[in-house]
């Protein structure tokens, strides 16, 4: 890089990279709600699989790892501490290949447990960014998921 031509391109992916400033931003939002929901042990990561979970189950996999924009085997890395903990049941569909995901009574009083929390952290996103930061950061997050997907 004698020619500086790759300082600049290597300043320009850590200032303007959507996804390096993405990944950052959500690290540091993670660890927001992790600190939240320590109390009861659950990952900041695990709470809208069980909230999919309970809203919609039993859900067949694939449609759940659609609604979080997830893949599948992602999806099952995130359910197996679930499982283990009691939270989700993941049992045979109709057919045998479906596999359908649905909270246990343990996990709605799991949920439960947790919603304070999460309300709690989400109300310190909204009060740092302010409202109106806070509203214009949910659509351009869902602009850019769109977006992307297509």
């Amino acid at each position: 890089m004698p020619d500086g031509s790759g300082d600049r391109t290597v300043q320009e992916l850590l200032s303007s990279c959507t996804c390096q400033n993405l990944r950052q931003a959500t690290r540091v939002v993670t660890q927001h709600y992790e600190q939240a929901m320590e109390p009861i042990g659950l990952k900041i990561t695990q709470l809208p699989v069980l909230a999919a979970a309970a809203a919609k189950g039993p859900v067949p996999m694939s449609r759940l790892a659609e609604t979080l924009v997830m893949d599948r085997t992602t999806l099952t890395r995130n359910l197996q501490p679930l499982e283990r903990a009691g939270l989700v049941e993941v049992a045979s569909g109709d057919d045998r290949r479906a596999r359908l995901v649905s909270a246990t009574p343990k996990g709605l009083d799991a949920l439960e447990a947790a919603l304070p929390l999460w309300k709690q952290a989400q109300s310190g996103m909204v009060e740092a960014l302010g409202r109106f930061k806070w509203g214009v950061l949910m659509e351009n997050l869902r602009l850019t998921v769109d977006a992307t997907r297509k």
